[in-house]
């Protein structure tokens, strides 16, 4: 068995053909791919506007801004998330004020959120994180588990907020009514539904991630997505260092028109063309690609059930609506073998792995910033002491899966 990566790229599709077409352009900064793909990922997501960006962080700083969130505001965001969920808020003088999560799925609950507020009824917005490609509880509190995983029996479980509305204590529904605004942190999150809709088209803004590890890639790159014109067009001024004007409108106007004006201390946040060439061409594949990673989730459910050491994740609702970025596993209490042994005999059989994620409350920078204590986040730790990322890409192989699960059950053997 050769060595089985914890991320794998497809670039087999239409990538070289559209990265061909930019290059013989002789235009490799944000232009017409650019414009393409915000075009595409808007109908797709079902949002009014999209914009291409550099980073998923910068996306999620843009959203920041343009919502107003400024020095001394409290933003809740989950301890259970990579950094940059936290560090955006901190660019703009804002403070995080971390969440405990939900165990199973790492994510935040509508009755956590509840419980956050009334301890800082002060706060701005909601930083919400989609973990691993799941959405979060937007609008119904009707959540069904199903043991790890679902059936196609259970299509129709969120029938009742397939159009959010009427909301049932769903956490949109909790930031409207506590003027919160909500920020999605979708960068797991690509293709995801919640109900009918899909993730991109129902908070304030939502910020996508296509790093090279991430559903669909460009490389480097990122989308923020808004129904919200006010929010678009700043973001896309700030996009570009606070000009007024799109600099591939101006180059393509039948009449030369150079002149710009700089309202604002922007940002250099922009897209090239080469980056949204790829990211075309990945787009195309999104769906199956999504398809091919729930297949991968299936075999881990059945090749992994039984083991009483190990936790699989929770899905609520239908496997199809989740965009499975990541299978994330925890070693229980039961265990005969801590995470770390754990991720060292993977890598001695040839597995690769990951961690998602070591809390942002055990980061020095907020654990001495903020004063926080393990005992605050009781769940997240009980995560974090033995959660393990599986691979999970859409070219997994039968065999590979079979060589992990038979690993990982022999590992757990003690």
């Amino acid at each position: 068995m050769k060595p089985i990566p914890f991320s794998r790229v497809d670039c087999s599709g239409n990538e070289l053909a559209y990265v061909t077409d930019v290059l013989k352009s002789g235009w490799l900064t944000s232009a017409g791919k650019c414009a393409e793909l915000e075009k595409r990922f808007a109908e797709t997501v079902g949002a009014k506007y999209a914009c291409t960006v550099n980073s998923a962080t910068a996306a999620l700083h843009l959203a920041v801004e343009a919502l107003g969130i400024g020095p001394g505001d409290k933003v809740f965001v989950p301890t259970m998330t990579f950094t940059a969920s936290a560090e955006v808020i901190r660019y703009m003088g804002a403070d995080p004020v971390f969440l405990d999560v939900e165990y199973g799925t790492s994510l935040v609950t509508p009755d956590i959120l509840e419980a956050a507020i009334r301890q800082h009824p002060e706060a701005r917005a909601l930083m919400l994180v989609h973990f691993g490609g799941q959405a979060a509880e937007m609008g119904s509190g009707e959540w069904t588990e199903v043991g790890g995983q679902t059936s196609e029996g259970n299509a129709d479980l969120r029938s009742a907020a397939s159009d959010l509305s009427p909301l049932v204590s769903g956490l949109l529904e909790i930031c409207r009514n506590h003027g919160l605004k909500l920020i999605e942190d979708a960068a797991h999150a690509f293709p995801t539904r919640y109900g009918n809709r899909m993730i991109g088209s129902i908070g304030d803004a939502t910020c996508f991630s296509f790093y090279a590890n991430k559903t669909i890639t460009t490389g480097e790159g990122g989308m923020l997505t808004t129904n919200d014109e006010a929010v678009f067009k700043r973001a896309k001024v700030m996009r570009l260092h606070g000009i007024n004007r799109d600099i591939w409108d101006r180059f393509t106007a039948e009449k030369p028109d150079w002149e710009y004006d700089v309202v604002a201390p922007g940002f250099k946040y922009n897209l090239p063309d080469v980056a949204a060439a790829i990211g075309l061409a990945q787009l195309e594949r999104a769906d199956e690609f999504r398809r091919a990673r729930q297949q991968c989730a299936e075999f881990y459910y059945e090749g992994l059930s039984n083991i009483g050491c190990l936790d699989l994740p929770v899905c609520h609702g239908p496997m199809e609506n989740h965009a499975w970025h990541l299978f994330c596993v925890v070693l229980n209490e039961k265990s005969p073998i801590g995470r770390n042994p754990f991720i060292e005999h993977l890598n001695e059989a040839g597995i690769g792995t990951s961690v998602h994620y070591k809390p942002l409350h055990r980061m020095t920078y907020y654990r001495e910033k903020y004063s926080l204590s393990p005992k605050n986040f009781p769940v997240a730790e009980r995560i974090w002491k033995g959660t393990v990322s599986l691979p999970m890409f859409p070219a997994l192989s039968h065999q590979e899966l079979q060589y992990v699960c038979e690993t990982v059950r022999t590992i757990t053997r003690g």
